[in-house]
């Protein structure tokens, strides 16, 4: 005996209506231009949440602060620790004026 095939059946399928005489297109978001990224530098954090940048062979205090630059740019921790203060390497966006 002939097998049966149950499942291609030909089955009518109800009409979804008019089709609309406008087809509307999909609107395509606009590409951000990437971002260019300017030289990596080291900032150290202290318990109180202070950062400081090495400049003319001492560290001074940085105007941002860890979350300001994690904000901004792209900020990594470094595992190695200074007298106790937290290593960070920080690449800021490069100014579009430059």
């Amino acid at each position: 005996m002939a097998q049966r095939n149950r499942f291609n059946k030909h089955r009518s399928r109800p009409s979804r209506g008019p089709r609309p005489s406008v087809v509307e297109r999909p609107t395509i978001p606009e590409r951000k231009p990437p971002t260019i990224y300017g030289k990596p530098f080291i900032i150290l954090e202290d318990e109180q949440k202070n950062a400081f940048k090495y400049g003319n062979g001492a560290w001074l205090p940085y105007p941002m602060t860890i979350a300001q630059c994690r904000a901004e740019g792209v900020v990594e921790q470094l595992p190695q620790k200074i007298n106790g203060m937290t290593r960070y390497e920080v690449r800021l966006p490069l100014s579009e004026e430059t």
